[in-house]
C-alpha cells in the first residue's frame, strides 16, 4: 500500500472556480478523491459525473478535487477550460495544470486518474480509467472508515460563484436543418428546439430540466442532447447523458427512447426486444441511410448500427482502444467519435481526439484515415491530407450540393472544408474566431455553426463569407 504524503499544490495551478489557491492542509480530515482530468475527454467527463455522485452520497467525509491537464495546445487556455469543465456547474474545486506539473509531481500516466487520499494526507489508491462507480465507492467507503472525528477547519475552501451568463443557449451542439426549420440541441438546458432560420422558437421539446423521461414534448427530459440526424418525421437524438439515443415524432411532438438504459455499458448484438435494457457509453453522434441508424459512442470508441426495420444493433467497427488504426470492423480504432455523416455506403466519421476524419465502408466495417495521423500529431495546417492537420475536431457536415466535407475544428476554433474523392483540406476565412464549435449542418444555401462556447449559433455564407449571428430565442 502506498502511503506517502501527498505532495502539494504547486503555484502554477490556476484555480478556476475558488477564491484563493488551494492547499492540501484544507483537505485534511476528510477522505480526498484528487481526479487528474481531460476536459475533452468522455472517460473523463463520465468519472466526474461519478465523482459528483459519490460526492453527494458520502457528504462530509469527501472532498472532491480535479485538476486539468491539457492534451491539445489549444486546452493550455484556463477560461477555454473553465467554460468546459463548468458545464455541469460541478461544486468542488477545479483546476487547471497547463505545464503538467502536479502531475509529475504525482507520476500520473493517463486520464482519468483519480488519486485518493486519506483523511491524514497519505496516497492511499490509485485508479486509473472509468471503471465502475461501486468500485471507487468502496475505496471511498473504506477509507472514510478509518476517519477520526477532528474540528472544522479554520481555513475552509471558498468558492468562487458566478458561471455563464443566463443566455437563450447554453452550449449548443447538434444543429439538423430541414426546409425551412433548424433544429437545436441545447445541450446544458437539456432541450431540443425547433425554429425558423430566422431563429424564432416554434416548438421545445424537453421540460429543460435533466432527466430521463419519455412523453409529451413539454414533459419529456433528456440530459446533455448532443449530435441529431432527421428522417422523415422523426428526429433522432443521441442523448449523451442518459447514455440513450431518443426520437421526437415531430407531428406530434411525443418523446420515446430508441435504445438505451440510462448507464454506460456495452451492448449486446441481436434483436431488441427491451429499448430500456440496452446499455450505451456515452452517445454522441447518430447518422442515417435507409433504414440503418449509426451511432457513435464516445465512451467506448465505437461505431454501431440499429436496424430500424427490425429492430436490432450491430458492431460496424472499433475494437474499443483510443487508437487511429485502420483496418476491417474490430481490428480498427477510433480516438473518441463525436460526429457522423452518412452518404449512401459510406459513413464519415469524426475523431476528436485522433484529430482526424475517417470514413467506414458500411457493408464491409472497413475504416481508412482520410486526414490525421494519431491521437499525439495535431496542429492547423491546410494542403494534401498526407500533410494537412486538425487539432480536436467537434462537428462535421456533408455538403449535399458538392463533394466537400465541413469540419469544425474545435481545437483552433476554425472551419474547415475536405475536398472528398481526394481533395485537399483547406480554412476558411471567416471574420471573426470560432468559439469551441460543435455542431454543424448545411442546408438552405448555407452552413449552420453551433459556436458552442459562445452560446450562439451562426450562419455562414459560403457564396459572399459573410457569417451573422442567428438570434434563437432572442
Amino acid at each position: 500500500m502506498d502511503a506517502t504524503t501527498a505532495p502539494e499544490f504547486p503555484p502554477g495551478i490556476e484555480w478556476l472556480n475558488l477564491l484563493a489557491p488551494l492547499r492540501m492542509a484544507q483537505l485534511r480530515g476528510k477522505v480526498c478523491a484528487l481526479a487528474f482530468v481531460n476536459a475533452g475527454s468522455a472517460w473523463c467527463q463520465q468519472r466526474l459525473a461519478d465523482l459528483a455522485r459519490l460526492r453527494a452520497r458520502h457528504g462530509d467525509r469527501l472532498n472532491v478535487v480535479a485538476v486539468h491537464v491539457p492534451r491539445f495546445d489549444g486546452e493550455r487556455d484556463a477560461r477555454r477550460i473553465g467554460k468546459r469543465l463548468n458545464r455541469p456547474r460541478y461544486d468542488f474545486p477545479l483546476g487547471h495544470d497547463p505545464d503538467w506539473t502536479l502531475w509529475q509531481h504525482y507520476g500520473i500516466e493517463a486520464w482519468p486518474t483519480v488519486v485518493l487520499i486519506d483523511g491524514e494526507g497519505r496516497i492511499r489508491q490509485r485508479v486509473v480509467g472509468d471503471g465502475p462507480i461501486r468500485e471507487l465507492d468502496a475505496l471511498v467507503g473504506a477509507l472514510a472508515g478509518e476517519l477520526v472525528p477532528t474540528l472544522p477547519s479554520a481555513d475552509p475552501i471558498e468558492m468562487r460563484r458566478g458561471g455563464e451568463p443566463p443566455l437563450p443557449l447554453r452550449f449548443p451542439t447538434g444543429l439538423v436543418v430541414s426546409g425551412n426549420y433548424l433544429y437545436v440541441a441545447d445541450c446544458e438546458h437539456h432541450r431540443i428546439l425547433e425554429c425558423d432560420q430566422s431563429g424564432r422558437v416554434l416548438r421545445q421539446f424537453g421540460s429543460g430540466d435533466p432527466g430521463f423521461i419519455d412523453g409529451p414534448m413539454e414533459l419529456a427530459a433528456f440530459n446533455r442532447p448532443h449530435g441529431m440526424c432527421l428522417w422523415r418525421d422523426v428526429l433522432y437524438v443521441a442523448d449523451s447523458g442518459n447514455h440513450a439515443v431518443r426520437r421526437v415524432e415531430l407531428r406530434g411532438g411525443d418523446v420515446d427512447t430508441l435504445c438505451g438504459a440510462g448507464r454506460s455499458g456495452t451492448p449486446r448484438e441481436g434483436a431488441i426486444s427491451d429499448p430500456r435494457a440496452v446499455p450505451l457509453d456515452q452517445p454522441r453522434a447518430v447518422a442515417i441511410s435507409g433504414s440503418a441508424l449509426f451511432i457513435a459512442t464516445t465512451g467506448d470508441n465505437r461505431i454501431w448500427k440499429y436496424d430500424l426495420g427490425a429492430p436490432a444493433i450491430e458492431l460496424v467497427a472499433g475494437s474499443g482502444r483510443l487508437a487511429v488504426t485502420d483496418g476491417g470492423s474490430v481490428g480498427a480504432a477510433f480516438a473518441e467519435p463525436v460526429a457522423l455523416a452518412a452518404v449512401q455506403q459510406v459513413l464519415y466519421v469524426c475523431d476528436a481526439a485522433g484529430s482526424a476524419i475517417r470514413s467506414v465502408n458500411v457493408r464491409s466495417g472497413t475504416v481508412s484515415t482520410l486526414v490525421g495521423q494519431d491521437q499525439w500529431q495535431f496542429g492547423h495546417a491546410d494542403g494534401v491530407r498526407t500533410e494537412a492537420r486538425l487539432q480536436q475536431p467537434l462537428a462535421i457536415a456533408l455538403d449535399p450540393d458538392s463533394p466537400l466535407l465541413w469540419i469544425a475544428d474545435g481545437g483552433n476554433d476554425a472551419l474547415r472544408c475536405l475536398r472528398l474523392g481526394g481533395g485537399e483540406l483547406s480554412t476558411i476565412e471567416l471574420p471573426q474566431r470560432l468559439h469551441g464549435s460543435a455542431g454543424l449542418a448545411v442546408g438552405g444555401g448555407a452552413v449552420w455553426i453551433a459556436d458552442t462556447d459562445a452560446h450562439a449559433v451562426l450562419r455562414f455564407d459560403p457564396r459572399t463569407g459573410a457569417l451573422r449571428h442567428v438570434p434563437i430565442g432572442e
